[in-house]
């Protein structure tokens, strides 16, 4: 199957794991754009959370290719995505606002949408809800080849 994982940055080691694993099941992954600059040695992960620490991180954003659409085009070309919910600000399982955006992007397209961990309690679980993801456990032999 052709994933596209959606993921916070801070998580860059744990999605480059996935991938792996993902990989090894027989998968064929997509990355965010951010994650493969900082794989390819393109962009240091410490300078792109001291930057977003500082300035928020829409510089970049917004330099190079729209990242958005960028990321929308994955998702349609794509059989499904990997939402790598892990718990972040306090909040266990934390879905954040562009991966919220990025489930619906598959929901819209007909995309399966699996949850690596159980939908989180935020103001928007019952949007989540509603694009009935298929929620793994952490378990990636969950989803089929």
């Amino acid at each position: 199957m052709k994933i596209t994982i959606v993921v916070g940055i801070q998580f860059s080691n744990e999605v480059l794991q996935l991938r792996d694993e993902l990989n090894h099941l027989g998968h064929t992954i997509s990355l965010p754009y951010t994650v493969e600059k900082i794989e390819a040695g393109e962009l240091s992960f410490e300078k792109f959370m001291k930057e977003k620490k500082a300035h928020g991180d829409l510089r970049f954003r917004t330099m190079g290719p729209d990242r958005i659409k960028r990321y929308y085009n994955k998702i349609v070309s794509s059989d499904a995505i990997l939402v790598a919910n892990y718990s972040k600000n306090n909040i266990q399982n934390y879905i954040g606002g562009n991966a919220l955006m990025e489930m619906g992007f598959a929901y819209v397209n007909d995309k399966k949408i699996f949850l690596l961990n159980d939908i989180p309690e935020m103001p928007y679980t019952d949007e989540i809800k509603a694009m009935n993801p298929v929620i793994l456990k952490g378990n990636l032999s969950g989803i089929p080849i």
